[in-house]
């Protein structure tokens, strides 16, 4: 059996392959995720207040606060209005509530942290949104 295999082997013609022009290739550049590195940071709010009152999907609202918490700063309370604002829009109650745990991680104190609360207390009433520290008291 082996000496059939062999000379199977053996018998096998080489494909031949056909060259034709190799692939081209064109250099292209990627914009990088610092785009918007010298954006200050009213512009940078003015672009996502704008973002999310365009929002009309969760898709759109989450992927607009995961874009947003990614930068190296604390969100105004103009575009923490506008992502809740956009989650109610989209009827997720659940990420409203996760804008507060987001902006809890971001800022650098509990005073900061009570200061967006306060400052964001009208709209929270106005939306039904709780955090979660009043969602589940001990």
């Amino acid at each position: 059996m082996n000496s059939r295999i062999l000379s199977a082997a053996l018998r096998v013609q080489p494909l031949t392959v056909r060259r034709t022009a190799g692939p081209s290739f064109t250099a292209v550049r990627y914009s990088s995720s610092d785009a918007h590195g010298q954006e200050s940071f009213e512009a940078f709010s003015e672009r996502y207040v704008a973002f999310f009152e365009g929002a009309h999907d969760l898709f759109e609202v989450q992927r607009g606060l995961n874009n947003c918490f990614a930068h190296d700063l604390v969100p105004s309370p103009g575009v923490i209005e506008a992502a809740l604002r956009a989650a109610r829009r989209v009827n997720d109650y659940a990420t409203a509530v996760r804008i507060f745990e987001g902006v809890k991680e971001k800022v650098e104190n509990k005073q900061q942290y009570q200061a967006y609360l306060d400052e964001l207390k009208s709209v929270r009433d106005e939306l039904g949104i709780d955090t979660k520290e009043e969602l589940y008291t001990s």
